[in-house]
């Protein structure tokens, strides 16, 4: 009996030491560590896509083949905050008679402009136009007017147009010189020589929609 207690108490130990020195081998083969030759590397690509993306295309370029029929089409998805007719009375947003060209934020029958607006100063020229349907708020921090903005430039320069066939009547722009800057990704151009944008209203017009001008 005693033999046998011996016996099996000494295969049960070498059997402790047995796996002891397979753990120990084992972990000498599989340890840790950078492997001898490193794989390909992988590099991330940056957020937002290729910086290098194409630059606006200044409106001035743009005015020449505009098309003011198209441009009174898209202003009516603006006429539920403004007129533009001659005398028209101020809605939630100002009449537009004449805008190009005149005054930023001043006049237009009394109107209740946003001081947002009132600060830019200087005159609606064509570049502030295009610059404002971009992105009213980008042109005008703090404006209240809640149009998103126009991204097509097609659709500016065509609403543009129309505009300035209403009372202001002004000299398009000339197209900017071969090989000279254009303008930002924002839409706005230098504000020298430009010629003229809507003045603020108090509503927004719907996304995708053109003209209406800040809120108040």
């Amino acid at each position: 009996m005693n033999d046998n207690t011996n016996t099996i108490a000494g295969w049960v130990l070498a059997g402790c030491f047995a796996a002891l020195g397979l753990t120990i081998v084992g972990g000498m083969i599989y340890e840790s560590g950078e492997p001898k030759k490193e794989g390909f590397p992988v590099e991330a690509v940056a957020e937002g896509g290729d910086s290098g993306g194409a630059a606006e295309v200044p409106i001035a370029s743009l005015l020449p083949a505009a098309d003011a029929a198209k441009g009174a089409e898209v202003f009516k998805k603006c006429a539920a905050c403004h007129t533009i007719n001659q005398g028209g009375a101020n809605g939630i947003g100002p009449n537009l008679y004449g805008i190009v060209g005149d005054a930023k934020a001043e006049g237009r029958g009394g109107f209740a402009f946003s001081d947002a607006l009132k600060s830019k100063g200087g005159k609606w020229t064509f570049d502030d136009l295009n610059a404002w349907l971009t992105s009213p708020r980008k042109f005008a921090a703090g404006t209240k007017m809640t149009f998103a903005g126009l991204s097509d430039p097609k659709q500016r320069a065509d609403v543009i147009l129309y505009m300035n066939q209403q009372g202001s009547n002004l000299p398009l722009p000339p197209p900017p010189a071969a090989g000279a800057a254009p303008a930002g990704k924002d839409g706005a151009a230098p504000a020298e020589g430009n010629t003229a944008a809507p003045a603020e209203g108090n509503a927004a017009a719907p996304a995708g929609n053109t003209a209406a001008p800040e809120k108040k």
